[in-house]
């Protein structure tokens, strides 16, 4: 994988759980610029996808297997358009406090990404 986009990827996931985790202790729900945050986020996920494809096409393995792999990535892609869609349902704190657990999901799938493509992970 490509680890600076890696690692733009878990900051910009870090950072959206962040402000949204605010607004949720602020009780407020998710407002327009969350969702442009969100929509940034996606962006970076989105290109990983495009990354990790382009690399498997090319005939690069990942350690521990492509069907983990690819399982992997579509999850990431998804993490924070799920939990967004789910913040339009939950019209409070709740909604704002999803995206918040969905950024830290994305971050925590980028450092399984990362382990599956070196094979440092378990």
């Amino acid at each position: 994988m490509f680890l600076p986009l890696t690692i733009a990827v878990a900051v910009a996931a870090l950072a959206l759980a962040a402000w949204c985790g605010y607004a949720a202790v602020k009780d407020q729900s998710t407002k327009d610029w969350h969702f442009a945050g969100m929509a940034a986020v996606t962006l970076l996920a989105l290109a990983q996808v495009v990354v990790g494809l382009v690399q498997l096409g090319r005939g690069e393995d990942p350690d521990e297997g492509t069907a983990v792999f690819v399982a992997y990535l579509l999850a990431a892609a998804f993490a924070v358009p799920a939990t967004g869609l789910l913040s339009l349902t939950e019209r409070s704190r709740w909604g704002s406090a999803t995206v918040a657990a969905g950024g830290f999901v994305l971050a925590v799938l980028q450092v399984r990404l990362h382990d599956i493509w070196a094979g440092t992970g378990g």
